[in-house]
């Protein structure tokens, strides 16, 4: 971290556009750690547990659209404390009536959806303050509160093993509370930030080819990754027959890489350029997987290659991140929704796919093996764009590169 960048926008809101990205996160995939738990209670099948993980991934990625479209309107320090009350009052009422059916849990997967979708907030919080050269260290930084995942994964199933899975629901709400007194006493709105937009705007974003591509990317770099972090206790759980304590912290050792790079590949991203950085990530991310698919004996030998597949994702979602601001700067709020979104729609499909192709087919290689393909995809799409968003974009953001 340079001194270029300590002087260059507000580290007080940057620290607790982290704090807020950090807890939410922990929260929204709060039902993969607690899964082995809720499965057992509710006698859940592989499908309807690869589901019942998947629906706050689902809620998250659309409620981003939402909050996205609220912070350009409203700024992000008001909507960020609006929604972080609701969360706290959500996980309270879902612990204080109690779940006792899947249904049930699809709700409380709807609340955590909304604590998923903060990543609409925080992140132009922390990027309205930064210039476009210091965009991927910032939001990288941001974006390194994804590793509120790895506080979910090691704590979860040994809390729920001691008090039961719905207390854990409401013990949650206790850490969201600390952070948000945090977060209004030291948060600050940008006075740069752009002036709101009229709804149709947003829709023209739509008609933007190159608006799509920056969705696409993050749904296989990000939707990886909270897909991944959703899923890894049950999987391996039931792959591998380790208990939930252990299956957690492995899956803590997976998620914590992930979120360890995220600010190391904007940083990358910002010194090499976005688009080569994500070429090679894309490639190691679809070799691991493919390898992951094979069903890998032991754990020993799967979690090292699990490893090196979340360093590519985690460093793939910084430099992704180091790209949008460069070409959607004044319309940073609504399009981090949009591809905050598409995220999320990359993780549902991740999460739920492994679980049904566990009930089709006995194996959640075909599963690991689609997403391979949709790796390998990315690096095609990545590698088509690359000549014109270097001519263009770099003629726009001389300081910054592409």
């Amino acid at each position: 971290m340079t001194k270029g960048f300590l002087k260059a926008g507000h580290l007080p809101t940057l620290f607790s556009a982290f704090l807020y990205f950090d807890l939410s996160f922990m929260v929204w995939v709060l039902l993969g750690p607690l899964g082995v738990a809720i499965a057992r209670d509710l006698h859940l099948d592989a499908g309807q547990k690869g589901l019942m993980v998947a629906i706050p991934v689902l809620a998250g990625a659309f409620l981003r659209v939402v909050l996205g479209l609220l912070v350009d309107r409203f700024r992000a320090r008001r909507v960020a404390i609006g929604a972080q009350i609701a969360v706290i009052a959500g996980l309270l009422t879902c612990w204080a009536i109690g779940i006792h059916s899947l249904p049930g849990v699809f709700l409380l997967g709807v609340v955590l959806g909304l604590a998923g979708a903060s990543f609409a907030v925080a992140l132009p919080l922390a990027s309205s303050w930064y210039p476009p050269e210091h965009q991927g260290t910032a939001l990288g930084l941001a974006g390194a509160g994804n590793s509120g995942t790895v506080l979910a994964a090691l704590l979860a199933p040994g809390l729920a093993a001691a008090y039961g899975w719905m207390n854990v629901v409401g013990l949650a709400a206790v850490p969201l509370l600390a952070v948000l007194v945090l977060f209004v006493a030291l948060a600050k709105d940008s006075p740069s930030a752009p002036p709101p937009k009229p709804f149709a705007a947003y829709l023209r974003l739509l008609r933007i080819g190159d608006a799509w591509w920056c969705m696409f990317f993050y749904a296989v770099t990000f939707g990886g990754f909270v897909g991944l972090a959703s899923s890894l206790t049950i999987y391996f759980n039931a792959q591998y027959g380790v208990s939930a304590v252990v299956a957690g912290n492995a899956t803590a050792a997976v998620v914590f890489v992930g979120s360890l790079v995220r600010p190391l590949g904007g940083a990358v991203a910002d010194r090499i350029g976005g688009v080569r950085a994500l070429t090679a990530l894309y490639a190691v991310a679809a070799c691991a997987f493919a390898a992951i698919s094979t069903g890998l004996s032991t754990i020993w030998l799967a979690l090292p290659v699990f490893i090196v597949g979340m360093l590519a994702l985690g460093m793939g979602n910084g430099a992704v991140f180091q790209l949008v601001p460069q070409r959607f700067g004044r319309e940073i709020g609504v399009m981090t929704g949009l591809v905050g979104m598409a995220g999320g729609v990359g993780g549902f499909y991740l999460a739920s796919s492994l679980g049904y192709a566990r009930q089709m087919t006995g194996s959640y290689g075909p599963g690991f093996l689609l997403f391979a393909l949709l790796a390998v995809a990315a690096l095609l799409g990545i590698a088509g764009v690359r000549r014109r968003w270097r001519t263009t974009w770099s003629a726009q953001h001389g300081a910054a590169r592409v």
